[in-house]
């Protein structure tokens, strides 16, 4: 059951394009969550190292947003296929400092599929004209705002890393991006990777540490012009807050989900189970959209509830470095924590019907159980709060509008399921949810590479996808030129 534990070089930060630790030396420790053993101490950026690096990126912004559209691409290019290099490397770097199977690993190909589509997507930067105002041609200009940070959540960090990077830096902008402190090795890795790729001193930049103090640094520096985070929404907020009491920045937030799945009598029993489950067993549950809440139509309530329970007990838990593991530890202590607190408010309200347990005990690593809980009433504190772990519950519902009511009950609205073969009740249940993306007969983390991801309410603000993200980096300025008429002789 213990994993190896890797030797590993400290990790440094890219900073002005030389790879450094802290300006005061400080560290914080890393451990691997599936055993709790030390893995190495990561640079805990700064004040100083934040002023550092915006300054950097600040000085560097004149010559990159000056940059031929295509120079610019080509170094997201290299970067791309570097990270396809390493992207085995980089699989063994999560498993071992935040739990995520190599058997799902996903992250490394599609960090570099968003920099390849990047690299090709700066003629799409357009403004537009107009002669509609008579005696002036008028136009619209599409510019960069100047240092971008982005701040990436620790769940599934590479594809973060790139979703945020890559639109900012071929629409001009210069980027910094804070990993977060329970995941950093991947981002370092690729921080490394961002000075093979050739990007200019300043221009590409990865510090690592903690929401205080670099984060909020970057909320509160002024010369920060647009902010892209993903995270728990307790920080989104802050954020926002810091955003508007200085430079009033720009920010993008994707948070957190409370995400229901409504499975109707005519459904695909096996299939909306299978999916259902996977939604919430992926990653261990520590996923922002994974189906936390499922909605069954009465008549087929048992039958989906028993095949639910069957798939879910099969998650293969273990060593995440090896093949066959599909389920792995909680991301550290904290978490592992924070899920059992959940799970022992569930064993209050509801009624357990799987699980239920932390194996901290037998394993020395932070796995938890999947868990099913039924009957639990719509008001109780695992139905309306995010608990981040491998934790459902199941209830049963018997009308369309009852499912529609109990789906809407929420302050989220990141995801939502339907599961029907009426096609009539699929598009009136997708219109009626509140929720910023909605899968019929399919469900998270399924989506769409380009349709806009984000949420409704609580779960964030703004768009991100590939036919959508790069609006989020660039400032819209309108142009009048005044045209004389020609002088009568």
């Amino acid at each position: 059951m213990t994993p190896p534990t890797p030797k590993l070089e400290q990790p440094r930060m890219l900073i002005a394009g030389q790879l450094v630790e802290a300006s005061d030396k400080a560290t914080f420790p890393l451990f691997n969550p599936a055993t709790g053993a030390k893995l190495v101490d990561v640079p805990e950026a700064t004040e100083d190292d934040v002023d550092t690096t915006v300054a950097a990126a600040k000085a560097a912004f004149p010559a990159w947003s000056a940059l031929e559209p295509a120079k610019r691409g080509a170094c997201l290019k290299k970067l791309a296929a570097l990270i396809r290099e390493h992207n085995n490397e980089l699989a063994m770097l999560e498993a071992t400092s935040a739990g995520r199977p190599i058997s799902g690993y996903i992250d490394g190909i599609a960090a570099a599929s968003h920099f390849e589509h990047y690299a090709e997507a700066w003629p799409s930067i357009q403004g537009q004209a107009s002669l509609n105002t008579p005696g002036y041609v008028t136009m619209t200009l599409r510019q960069p705002y100047g240092v971008a940070a982005a701040i990436i959540p620790w769940n599934v960090p590479l594809l973060f890393f790139a979703g945020k990077a890559a639109p900012a830096l071929i629409t001009g902008n210069t980027v910094v991006v804070k990993s977060s402190e329970k995941a950093p090795l991947a981002a370092a890795k690729v921080g490394e990777l961002i000075i093979k790729a050739g990007f200019p001193p300043g221009v590409f930049s990865v510090i690592s540490g903690h929401g205080l103090p670099s984060g909020a640094a970057l909320a509160k520096h002024m010369d920060v012009r647009v902010l892209t985070f993903t995270g728990s929404g307790r920080t989104g907020r802050s954020i926002q807050e810091v955003a508007a009491r200085t430079n009033l920045k720009k920010v993008i937030l994707e948070l957190g989900g409370k995400s229901p799945a409504i499975v109707f009598e005519d459904a695909d029993i096996e299939k909306a189970a299978e999916e259902t489950m996977h939604s919430i067993q992926w990653n261990s549950g520590q996923v922002c959209m994974a189906n936390s809440r499922i909605y069954v139509q009465e008549s087929i309530a048992t039958a989906f509830i028993e095949a639910f329970k069957r798939k879910f007990a099969s998650a293969r838990s273990g060593d995440p470095t090896i093949g066959e593991t599909n389920h792995g530890p909680q991301a550290d202590q904290t978490q592992y924590q924070f899920v059992l607190s959940y799970i022992e408010e569930g064993k209050k309200s509801g009624s357990l019907a799987l699980g239920g347990e932390g194996n901290l005990q037998s394993t020395g690593g932070y796995f938890i159980q999947p868990t099913i809980f039924v009957e639990t009433p719509e008001n109780a504190r695992i139905m309306k709060e995010e608990v981040f772990g491998p934790v459902v519950n199941i209830n049963v519902i018997k009308t369309e509008e009852e499912a529609i009511q109990k789906a809407n009950d929420t302050e989220f609205g990141l995801y939502a399921a339907v599961y029907t073969k009426n096609i009539d009740r699929a598009l009136r249940v997708a219109k009626a949810l509140n929720s910023g993306y909605v899968g019929v007969n399919c469900t998270s983390p399924q989506t769409a590479k380009d349709l806009p991801f984000g949420g409704y309410n609580m779960s964030g603000q703004g768009r991100e996808g590939w036919l959508h993200s790069m609006d989020n980096f660039l400032e819209t300025k309108s142009v009048m030129m005044k045209v004389e008429a020609q002088s009568k002789l």
